[in-house]
């Protein structure tokens, strides 16, 4: 389902509106929705020992599965500031990126979210925050596996993030 499948009428002024592509128009009064992808910033955390960090997630979508600590850009932020907010809000660590791993689309309630991906080193002692029920460091090759993930471009971004990229 997309952003303005379920849109029947225009926010603006109430008037039935039309669906052309990727955008809602609305003939009454001019106003314009584009379908958008929603832009997000997430991690995988390394400790000094080459750990990955993970964390459970509290609510839905996911409630139960292991999350790549991240989390929605702001308007007007920038995806490294994000990032780091977010990191912060979810795990309580710093973070220096070290590489940006990719971007990936994930379905994510309703919409669809860019997911700008980057590797980085964690200080400092993590405790779960914000939409996190725990955090748990994993050695590389005790990973959850991909069943046990939130959402269905982890396995691939681990797998670059651990240079064990199968799909370049």
């Amino acid at each position: 389902m997309g952003t303005l499948d379920g849109w029947r009428f225009c926010p603006l002024c109430g008037e039935a509106i039309e669906k052309v592509e990727d955008r809602a128009e609305c003939g009454a009064c001019g106003y314009v929705a584009y379908a958008n992808a929603v832009p997000g910033a997430e991690a995988v955390i390394f400790d000094e020992r080459g750990r990955v960090l993970l964390g459970r997630r509290a609510f839905d979508p996911g409630a139960g599965l292991w999350d790549l600590p991240g989390g929605f850009l702001h308007e007007d932020e920038h995806p490294f500031e994000a990032l780091r907010r977010e990191i912060r809000e979810e795990t309580s660590l710093e973070i220096e990126p070290l590489a940006f791993l990719g971007s990936w689309l994930e379905p994510y309630d309703g919409r669809i979210v860019l997911c700008l991906s980057w590797s980085a080193q964690g200080s400092g002692e993590p405790r779960a925050g914000d939409d996190l029920v725990e955090l748990r460091w994993f050695e590389p090759e005790e990973l959850p596996s991909a069943a046990e993930l939130a959402f269905s471009h982890y396995p691939e971004v681990l797998s670059v993030a651990l240079g064990r990229n199968e799909h370049a």
